[in-house]
């Protein structure tokens, strides 16, 4: 073949490959399809479903943006000192950006990881869960009205709805669901774990918050969810601490003379 007739077929073909990379022209100048993908990215890792919309939207918004930056180019908005001091933050942000990702890259969580953190987590909530009611009220006087009053016949339900101080639980006849006893103060906690199940206790319990009068409904082994049902939030505690440590290996490194808040 000619060379001269390949040579002008390369030449031919070259603006058409120039134009398939760029999304537009503006007032000579292309816009590159690498700033649409880059804005894609970034919308979908902040969760954002690709889309023919989103693309469209994408397109549009680098094009006007060089039209913008054109218009401020020629202004001389570029020159100015306020611009250069925006820059160097923006440099800055996006550069400790790239950091943290690129520790993430390098620093997966794997699945040997999720299991023994799930083990250590489940591990510590193991033990004994009651699921109590109870009803609050703030004098004792009141507490021991109504404790004559359970012992007269009375439901214990309708007592928590119409008298208990609670607003968490009173709407549900003073249900506290299971929890184990070291999630409430100390001195409800030791009581509730005393009695038997479906007992009341004889006098009222003070606390912090007033006086209680505690029914013990059920007692069970402490439930944990299986792996599968929190592999992504145990995931994002990993990847959370792991960047926190990373970040403090920095900053205990640097040399400042900067006090930092305790």
């Amino acid at each position: 073949m000619n060379k001269s007739i390949v040579l002008l077929a390369a030449l031919a073909v070259s603006p058409l490959m120039a134009a398939a990379q760029n999304v537009a022209v503006v007032n000579g100048k292309a816009v590159p399809k690498a700033r649409v993908e880059l804005l894609l990215q970034q919308a979908t890792r902040n969760g954002q479903p690709l889309t023919p919309e989103l693309e469209a939207r994408a397109r549009e918004q680098v094009v006007l943006s060089e039209i913008f930056a054109q218009e401020a180019e020629k202004r001389g908005l570029a020159a100015t000192a306020e611009y250069r001091q925006q820059m160097d933050l923006l440099r800055q942000t996006i550069l400790v950006r790239e950091l943290f990702a690129d520790f993430q890259r390098k620093n997966p969580v794997s699945d040997v990881d999720l299991k023994a953190e799930y083990d250590k987590i489940k591990a510590s909530n193991q033990g004994t869960e009651y699921r109590a009611r109870h009803i609050l009220v703030e004098k004792e006087d009141e507490a021991k009205a109504l404790l004559a009053q359970l012992k007269g016949g009375a439901n214990f339900e309708e007592l928590a709805k119409k008298s208990s101080k609670d607003p968490g639980s009173a709407a549900r006849g003073g249900d506290l669901d299971f929890a184990r006893a070291e999630s409430y103060v100390p001195e409800f906690g030791q009581a509730m774990a005393k009695l038997k199940k479906g007992e009341t206790s004889s006098e009222p319990v003070r606390s912090q918050f007033g006086f209680h009068i505690i029914r013990l409904d059920d007692v069970r082994e402490a439930q944990f969810p299986p792996l599968e049902e929190v592999r992504a939030q145990l995931e994002q505690r990993l990847v959370q601490t792991r960047l926190q440590a990373f970040q403090q290996s920095l900053r205990d490194k640097a040399k400042t003379d900067f006090k930092f808040a305790p």
